[in-house]
């Protein structure tokens, strides 16, 4: 079993609500980690787009990252340089490209079967990044070490458990829902039309 993923998507459908705010702290701080290592590393075979089922997590706690096409499912998840045809192939491109991806599958990830007149649940300091990761403007963004900076210095002030256990344990909920159902989970529903209703949602509770 530890060699086997499940995607983000599979986690929230297996639970059929949101990450609570907790978690997604663990898998912001476990997702730039792996980032950071797979830039390090120079693996120019990254693709630029994150999304709810691209994004794998294992029941070890580790991370990996499915090739993810430009599809009208990855749209919702994909940064405005890239769909406009002005994307950049240069490192900080696509750190960049990659920083919003992952803003949007995490605030897709607290938004997920929430009722639409329900607010997320999130602190201001947590939505504030989010924000800053999903800025349209690629240089307004906050770039990885950052958002590094950001999410150690939150584990260290709240005690939150290490991010492998965090991730290891949303593994092992759907693993263990899977085997009272007797059946594996199911493929994901399509993501796409979500593009616009995750931005308003996103900039709508940063203006109240």
């Amino acid at each position: 079993m530890s060699s086997t993923f499940v995607t983000l998507a599979e986690v929230l459908e297996c639970r059929g609500g949101p990450l609570l705010e907790d978690e997604v702290w663990s898998l912001l701080l476990g997702t730039a980690e792996s980032l950071v290592d797979v830039s390090y590393k120079g693996h120019n075979s990254m693709c630029s787009i994150i999304s709810p089922t691209s994004l794998l997590l294992s029941a070890t706690g580790t991370l990996a990252f499915k090739n993810c096409t430009l599809s009208d499912e990855a749209c919702a998840f994909t940064a405005p340089e890239m769909l406009q045809g002005r994307a950049s192939s240069t490192k900080p491109a696509i750190e960049k490209m990659l920083v919003y991806s992952l803003g949007m599958t995490l605030y897709w990830s607290v938004d997920y079967h929430l009722p639409q007149n329900q607010p997320v649940q999130l602190s201001d300091h947590l939505n504030s990044l989010l924000l800053s990761m999903c800025e349209d403007l690629a240089h307004r963004r906050v770039n990885l070490n950052s958002i590094l900076e950001s999410c150690e210095s939150q584990h260290k002030a709240s005690l939150l458990p290490p991010p492998n256990r965090v991730i290891g344990q949303l593994v092992e909920d759907v693993f263990h829902k899977a085997v009272d159902h007797g059946s594996v989970p199911e493929p994901f529903a399509p993501l796409s039309g979500r593009s616009q209703m995750i931005r308003e949602r996103l900039h709508g509770k940063d203006s109240i």
